[in-house]
């Protein structure tokens, strides 16, 4: 019983109760490429902090050293896909791919786009989604393009089809030369 000078407590307003939530797991393909500095060293600490912020590493290619693609001159990348597993919405998968680039010293603002970087991240898919947006297009627009990234993603999912095409089909067709699979102990 309540002494008549104490109020009775009542149940917390709506916004404190914590409900259920249905959340979508879904699986995501991240490349990975790095041709600055340690570019082995730097990759397998960007993978590492990326599990450690809470994806789950579902899968990774081996390691490619590829020539480097674009317009200025530059050494050559090394190369790696990896599938997660998350239920971070697409906006905030990116959000997190930016910060691990930050935390290896990436900024976007002061280089050169195509141009040399310590750690780039790129999500190539996120589950079976189609996302147009001004800074994050779902599946990546250029990916079925670009031998770097389909040959690290073909040895994860070789069966996999995007936009209608088979990911070793539009492999087929794009030139492959100067990628080399490196052994796990090269690193280079």
């Amino acid at each position: 019983m309540l002494p008549k000078d104490r109020p009775a407590k009542s149940s917390p307003p709506d916004f404190f109760v914590r409900r259920p939530r249905h959340v979508h797991k879904r699986i995501a393909y991240l490349c990975l490429g790095s041709n600055l500095g340690d570019r082995a060293g730097t990759m397998a600490k960007a993978v590492g902090l990326i599990a450690r912020i809470g994806l789950k590493i579902i899968a990774r290619s081996s390691l490619y050293e590829t020539p480097p693609w674009g317009p200025v001159p530059q050494g050559p990348y090394l190369n790696l896909v990896v599938a997660v597993e998350t239920e971070l919405s697409a906006r905030e998968l990116l959000n997190m791919a930016l910060g691990v680039e930050h935390a290896f010293g990436r900024d976007r603002t002061r280089e050169v786009r195509f141009g040399p970087r310590t750690i780039d991240i790129d999500i190539l898919l996120y589950g079976d989604e189609v996302i147009a947006e001004p800074d994050l297009e779902i599946p990546h627009p250029r990916m079925m393009e670009r031998a770097f990234a389909l040959i690290p993603l073909s040895e994860l999912a070789p069966d996999l089809v995007i936009g209608g095409v088979k990911v070793t089909d539009a492999l087929a067709g794009l030139d492959r030369s100067g990628i080399v699979k490196l052994d796990p102990l090269d690193g280079a």
